[in-house]
């Protein structure tokens, strides 16, 4: 066998991703508080960011010609056909339905718009303000937690000093929920003391405040909660002590052993629903973060629906070319000279970035609202199935774009708030051949039915499916038994428990 040596041309294709395609795919999936951050971080580390002001012109059209040829031609925004094949992430997205008919796209700013010595914009609005206004928060007082509340109480209900020890260390063991964890018998060992003056020292603290704070569990919880009311009589405490009973509301046995009748134990059991099981939560709770919608739909006045992005949401980003033409007009080692141009690529990069993740996601928000448009006009029990392979083929990117679009994004509506994530439900087979139903859907119309339902006909599950196929939805009775259930909606003999106990006299 002779070993000769040959030139061959071969074709093949491989997964090329480069960093500044992978900066775009990551941005994608971000949701707005998490862009924001990503943003501060980015200014902070790169000193040719700056974040624009507020009041400056709304942008109008691309203006980066500069920066790119100063960035070089090697990182020109358009992904090379293998990235393309390979993630379809990069694909800049031209112009948009808005729903009324006409072609259009966020907007950047006129060269002539933009301030003196900046050559790129992000964002489609201002959502970030100057960095010399107040901040509010800082004149708030710090929210006081559960325990700085409970040392307070024992500064004035103990006075004596190893009892305040011995309270104090039971405060550390208290959660934030208000229950104390850990051993009483563990305590007295490092304390050095015994149980009886640990319990001792428990029952007064008992009786801070919030009530039912240092129970050890649920039951005790709402038993010092009811004490506090001067209401735990032996029929309470029976009920107290067969919680379970009260979760599978077999109302029958806890008459029986509560020994009350039906009016009687439907206002015990009232009684209880009112107690806080989580006492503690009442303090030192993070503040609750309202969502903020990322796009907005408005009915147009034509009939059609107008969407468009939540500026506040958008940072506004510029390159600052005055300051890099300064520097670097100054530097002269070749590692400054890479460094301010690596620093340029990258801040020109980041705003390219910015602005092709808005015009995805409006761009996906427009396809979505095209497709429910029966949803917004009517109402949820008109949602139609929609998956994410409909979207990308119908404005001609790759599904997993789509994926990230809808990930942490939301949508406000004459209808309320919705993730985008929402539109995208599973389809039901029609009874008689019709149109496939929508899974949340056929889940709104299942609450409809039992929302209606009377004490003396609640609707078994073999008689909800007898009546969605009625209405044109082939449905099995296991699939309404896991809607109801992920509505937490309980089975049949226990409503009708419930119903016959709020009936009674």
């Amino acid at each position: 066998m002779a070993l000769t040596q040959r030139l061959q041309l071969r074709q093949s294709q491989a997964l090329v991703m480069t960093p500044q395609l992978m900066q775009a795919i990551k941005l994608l999936q971000l949701s707005n508080l998490d862009l924001a951050a990503y943003v501060d971080a980015e200014l902070e580390r790169n000193p040719l960011l700056d974040r624009g002001s507020e009041g400056e012109a709304a942008p109008a059209e691309a203006a980066d010609t500069q920066a790119r040829n100063e960035a070089g031609a090697a990182d020109d925004w358009e992904p090379s056909s293998s990235e393309t094949a390979a993630a379809q992430d990069g694909q800049p997205q031209a112009a948009f339905d808005n729903g009324t008919g006409d072609d259009t796209e966020p907007t950047r700013p006129r060269a002539a718009e933009l301030p003196a010595g900046y050559s790129e914009w992000a964002g489609i609005g201002s959502g970030g303000r100057d960095g010399g206004d107040y901040n509010l928060e800082a004149f708030v007082s710090a929210e006081a937690t559960l325990a700085d509340w409970l040392r307070e109480q024992l500064m004035l209900a103990v006075a004596d000093p190893a009892r305040r020890m011995i309270g104090q260390y039971l405060i550390d063991l208290v959660d934030e929920t208000g229950y104390l964890t850990g051993d009483l018998e563990a305590a007295a060992d490092k304390l050095g003391t015994g149980v009886a003056e640990i319990e001792a020292v428990l029952a007064v603290l008992q009786k801070f405040d919030p009530p039912g704070v240092f129970a050890r569990d649920l039951a005790e919880c709402l038993a010092i909660q009811i004490k506090e009311r001067d209401r735990f009589d032996p029929a309470m405490a029976a009920l107290v002590a067969h919680l379970d009973l009260v979760a599978r509301r077999d109302f029958a046995g806890l008459k029986k052993i509560c020994g009350v009748g039906d009016e009687d134990l439907a206002d015990m059991v009232a009684e209880l629903r009112k107690l806080n099981p989580k006492p503690g939560l009442a303090f030192g709770t993070a503040p609750v973060q309202p969502i903020v919608p990322d796009v907005f739909v408005r009915p147009a006045p034509n009939g059609a629906w107008l969407v468009e992005l939540n500026s506040d949401t958008l940072p506004k980003v510029l390159v600052n070319q005055s300051y890099y033409a300064e520097v670097s007009a100054t530097a002269r080692r070749d590692a400054e000279k890479s460094y301010l141009a690596e620093r340029l690529q990258s801040a020109t990069w980041l705003v390219r970035a910015l602005d092709q993740r808005a015009r995805t996601i409006l761009k996906v928000s427009n396809e979505i609202v095209r497709q429910q448009d029966a949803f917004f006009a009517r109402g949820v029990q008109h949602l139609r199935p929609l998956n994410l392979k409909t979207v990308a083929e119908a404005i001609g990117i790759h599904e997993s774009t789509v994926s990230r679009v809808t990930a942490n994004k939301y949508m406000a509506t004459s209808r309320g708030i919705f993730e985008l994530k929402y539109f995208f439900t599973s389809a039901i087979a029609a009874a008689h051949g019709g149109e496939a139903h929508s899974a949340e859907a056929v889940r709104h119309r299942i609450k409809q039915l039992i929302d209606a339902e009377s004490a003396d006909d609640v609707l078994s599950d073999d008689t909800i499916v007898d009546r969605l196929r009625d209405a044109g939805v082939d449905i099995a009775r296991r699939t309404v038994a896991k809607y109801r259930e992920a509505m937490r909606i309980p089975s049949s003999v226990q409503r009708r428990r419930e119903k016959q106990v709020a009936a009674s006299p």
